[in-house]
């Protein structure tokens, strides 16, 4: 089999590399008591871009830490009672895509709301204000101010407001919610959840934002994580400040937040990805505490992976 990465049976016992800040759960718990400071003043206008008589769609905006407004497609079955809710999260740089591409767990009688992150390619407003480069990525975004700063610290509080307006809904069981999606969705998935105690299913497929220094360490800081080499080249050219830096990053590594997760999980990896390398993946998974699944395709990489959506569109409609 050709190798990218460790051998699956030493992938399984990975734990990851990137350092924790000692005062990383003081971090997250000042984080949250921010976002419970931040009313979410969420508004709902319907959007007639496509027509169903079993579902209705609205354009949701919602205010998040800091004061930006962020907006999500929301699509609810119209038949009566209450409904499981599925959150989803798009690819870095992306946004929510077409209204009928999120409409897939509409066929589950349940409602699914598409948060576009801020700053990338949907409607969502950032207005942070930071010290240093903003042009060439979020992960370094922030990194040369206070940790508070970091864009990621605020977009992973985005998905957790998400959850809490969501659970929010009349038409909503706030018992009854699960998250997905793929690379950096995957990633906001888990940071979803760890945030929200109250989802109870996920399925991230070879998540984003994990164990910054093994993608360094395997000198593939290209493509998505290109901007950790820029960052050096811009602030720290001779790595006198490296093991700071990626101290700071680990405040917004999902393998770092794993073990808060209580929700069951469904999460897939090929083993050629040079993007989320398996190890990276691995870290995430293998910290988190509760009932969970890999699915693993030796021959695959940063793709689509056969049967996964099949499989989280079964595992998130038993929610």
């Amino acid at each position: 089999m050709p190798t990218l990465d460790k051998p699956l049976a030493e992938l399984k016992k990975y734990q990851g590399i990137n350092p924790k800040p000692s005062d990383f759960d003081a971090y997250w718990d000042r984080a949250l008591q921010e976002l419970d400071s931040t009313p979410p003043q969420p508004e709902l206008q319907p959007n007639r871009t496509i027509q169903s008589h079993s579902f209705e769609c609205f354009d949701l905006t919602f205010t998040g830490v800091g004061g930006s407004r962020i907006y999500a497609k929301y699509i609810r079955p119209r038949s009566k009672g209450k409904h499981a809710a599925v959150l989803n999260f798009h690819g870095y740089a992306g946004n929510s895509g077409d209204w009928i591409s999120n409409a897939t767990f509409l066929a589950k009688d349940v409602c699914v709301a598409s948060m576009e992150c801020r700053g990338q390619g949907g409607l969502s407003e950032d207005l942070l204000s930071v010290k240093g480069n903003t042009h060439t990525g979020h992960i370094i975004r922030g990194l040369h101010d206070h940790p508070d700063k970091l864009l990621f610290r605020q977009i992973f509080l985005d998905t957790a407001q998400l959850a809490r307006v969501v659970a929010s809904f009349h038409e909503v069981d706030a018992d009854r919610l699960g998250a997905h999606g793929c690379s950096q969705g995957g990633g906001l998935t888990l940071a979803c959840a760890a945030l929200e105690p109250r989802i109870k299913r996920i399925a991230p497929l070879f998540p984003f934002l994990s164990d910054y220094q093994r993608v360094w360490d395997m000198d593939l800081a290209k493509g998505a994580y290109q901007e950790l080499k820029t960052y050096f080249r811009l602030y720290d050219p001779r790595h006198e400040r490296e093991k700071e830096i990626f101290t700071t990053l680990g405040y917004i590594d999902v393998h770092h937040l794993a073990p808060r997760i209580k929700a069951e999980t469904l999460m897939g990896i090929g083993l050629q990805d040079s993007t989320t390398p398996p190890s990276t993946v691995f870290a995430a998974y293998n910290h988190l505490p509760g009932k969970k699944e890999m699915l693993v395709y030796p021959d695959y990489g940063h793709e689509g992976l056969p049967g996964f959506a099949d499989r989280a569109f079964e595992f998130l409609g038993k929610l």
